[in-house]
Order: structure tokens, then sequence, then C-alpha cells
């Protein structure tokens, strides 16, 4: 064993063809049939030096067949899985967050439940098996869209996934693997994988928006993810913006989701041709059958008024909903992702001022470029190296898939 080199380091010493350099041993006489001494202890020095910080130990195992050494290090892995309405993702994700292998498929929704979920497990089966060799499996961890009960697995509703609802997910999958799965909601697997390698990885605390058809949440405490007292926490996609605003399918009117996803720039978009305003956004819709938030984008950067004019409301409802939770929670980061972040540009100067009118706790800790002494601004001067950061996801359509391979690596430990 290599002393100072903590016990349980997964790591092999093994030849690879580089001799000991002779020159730095007694010679021997050519009648000894002895081999000339290894340098272990430089040796074990190198592979001291290749140990990541932080990294878990494992047993060392020693090999010197011909008097050559190398250090190779194994991480322990697991294996996440994005669920989506359109995409199925699964990848083979290492303890430093080292990607080393991803499988894309097309979720077969019209084909049923049994089908998706066969489809999964074949593909989680078959990346456990090709780097079963490159450490230990720690588990399997699945980001589903929709109300998850995480103490049962229940999958209570799930817009993406018809069909679904209240079905026991979890206890499906764990059936076909053989092995325990953690079942988490995909906008809280985001915001996990945005906290271990994203934007907030520099912090312990943080909240995330998600963007897309709808708007999500989740919130991270300590490394961790929030429950909340069923699973449920983190819907800020239902904070109220807009009391007496446009009708939610939850039953509420005026929720942020109503003015800050995909689906809600689209029909900004068209009630803004109903009125006869909008002749750019007019001329893209009836040119292209899948007009999409994206086509609204595009014309918003080239600098059609109307254009511009919604994702400004995008902005300020975000910027709203973003107040509420800056009051509320008091965290250091609070991010931004999802497809529709993709319009940043377009959206996030009216964050940032609805934020300095509505948050008194905002103001007292913003950067002190994005205070403008209006609204709350006013009220408090900003000071102290402590600051509130909201600002944009950085690992894109991935996050989602990190942090459910995340999920195990944090439930071991």
């Amino acid at each position: 064993m290599c002393k100072g080199v903590p016990s349980g380091m997964p790591i092999k010493l093994r030849s690879l063809g580089d001799r000991a350099d002779p020159a730095q041993y007694p010679q021997r006489s050519t009648r000894s049939r002895r081999p000339i001494p290894v340098p272990v202890n430089r040796l074990c020095e190198e592979a001291r030096r290749k140990i990541p910080p932080g990294l878990k130990s494992h047993d060392w195992k020693l090999e010197i067949p011909d008097g050559t050494l190398e250090a190779s290090i194994m991480s322990n892995f697991s294996i996440g899985v994005d669920l989506g309405g359109t995409n199925l993702r699964i990848a083979a994700v290492d303890e430093h967050g080292q990607l080393l292998e991803k499988i894309t498929l097309g979720t077969k929704v019209a084909r049923g439940k049994d089908h998706v979920i066969h489809e999964m497990t074949g593909a989680i089966q078959q990346l456990a098996a090709k780097h079963e060799n490159a450490g230990a499996l720690q588990g399997m961890g699945v980001g589903v869209p929709g109300i998850i009960d995480i103490k049962t697995g229940m999958l209570r509703e799930s817009p993406n996934l018809p069909g679904w609802a209240n079905s026991n997910v979890r206890e499906e999958i764990e059936e076909r693997l053989g092995t325990r799965v953690i079942l988490e909601n995909d906008a809280n697997a985001a915001a996990l994988g945005e906290k271990w390698l994203g934007a907030a990885r520099d912090v312990e605390d943080m909240a995330m928006l998600t963007l897309g058809t709808g708007v999500g949440g989740g919130i991270v405490f300590g490394g961790r993810i929030f429950h909340g007292m069923t699973g449920m926490a983190g819907e800020f996609g239902h904070i109220t913006v807009e009391p007496e605003g446009v009708p939610c399918p939850c039953g509420n009117r005026g929720c942020l989701e109503q003015y800050a996803s995909a689906t809600a720039v689209v029909r900004m978009a068209r009630e803004a041709i109903s009125s006869r305003r909008a002749g750019a956004l007019e001329r893209a819709a009836s040119s292209d059958p899948e007009f999409s938030a994206k086509a609204v984008y595009n014309l918003a950067i080239q600098g059609d008024v109307e254009a511009k004019r919604i994702f400004g409301r995008v902005g300020r409802a975000l910027g709203i909903g973003i107040a509420d939770l800056v009051n509320a929670l008091n965290l250091p980061m609070y991010v931004v992702g999802g497809g529709v972040s993709s319009a940043w540009e377009a959206f996030s100067p009216f964050i940032f001022e609805e934020l300095r009118q509505r948050s008194m706790v905002y103001a007292a800790t913003a950067p002190a470029t994005l205070t403008d002494g209006h609204g709350a601004s006013a009220q408090v001067e900003p000071g102290g190296p402590t600051k509130t950061i909201i600002t944009r996801a950085l690992l894109g359509s991935d996050a989602g898939l990190y942090g459910a391979a995340r999920l195990p690596m944090i439930g071991n430990s």
C-alpha cells in the first residue's frame, strides 16, 4: 500500500510499459535473476497527486508485473434519466460530473407507459453493463414531468405523459431493473443539476425557474432538493402575478405560467395578431404552421415592436414572481433555465426593473450596478459583501439529466 494515500481509492497501479530508470538504482550482476527494483515511493507520490480533492477512498491494488507502474483512477458513477414528453435521455455520469455516455430516444408516448418504461430500462441496463468496469454503480435517478408523491413514487399528474396519472412509476421501473430507483420531478432535477455543475455550483442554497411549455421550479438547500410536505415545493409557475389575469388550467387566474412560458409567448403573439396590430407576427405565423416562441424571439431581436412588447411582459411577470421568492427565501442565487431562457437578453432587463421596484430584500443585496433609487431601491442602501444573484442557467437541456444522475450520489452519501 502507498503510505499517505487514503484507503478506498479505486486506483490500480499497473504496467503501461514505462520502465523504471536503471540509472537511479544500483546495477546488479548479469548473473542475478532478481529484477531491478521499482521506484514505488516515487510512483506512489505521483499517484497521490492524481487524486481529485474530496474523492472517496477505496482499496488500492498494486500490480508490479515487470517493474513498471502507472496510477489510474476509477470513479463511481450513476445513471440519470430525463423523461420528457418528446425525448427520453439516459446518461452515465461519474461522481465528478464527467459524462461517460448519453443515449437519446424518442418518447413514444402514444404506445403507452409500458413501452416507454421498457425502452428506458433497456437503455439503463445497456449503459450499466457497458460501464461496469469504470467503477461502482451508485444507482439510478429518473426525472419526470409532473406532480410526484416522493414517499410512494406515485406520479399523480403529468400533462406531458397522458395516461400516466396515478401510476406507481417508481415501482414499475424498480421491478424491471431489480434495484432501487430515485424518482424526482424534472424541474427539481434541473435545479440540482445547476447546483452541482452549473450556474449555482459555488453556492449551497438556490432556487431555479424552468421556462418551457409551462413554468416549473426547484429549491435546493444545503446541496439537497427541498420537497416540502408532500414533494410539491417549488411550483413557481403557479405564483399569482396578475390577480385578475389569464385563467390557468390549475384553476387560478394570472399564474406566472400564463405569462412566462413558451405557450404564453405564442398565445400573446396570437392575441396581438387578432388585434391587427402585429403585421410581422402575422406574416411569421401565416408562413409557419409550427409558429413558436422562437419565431417571436427572432422578431424581437430584429426590433419588431410587438414582439419586444411580448418579451417585456415575460420579463415583468418573472420579475414579480422572483421578487416574491427573494422576499420569502432570501437565497444567494436564483437561476432561470428552460428553453425560453434562450431569449434572456430580450426579457431579463425587465426582470431587474421589477425586482428593483418590488423587493426591499433585493434592493438591500443587489449588485451596485443594478440599483436605481426608485421603488424599493429608494428605501434601502445596498451594502455588504453578500449579494442576491439572478442569472441564466448554464447547463441547458442537460441540467435535468445531470441532476437525475446526482440523486443517487447524494442519497448514498
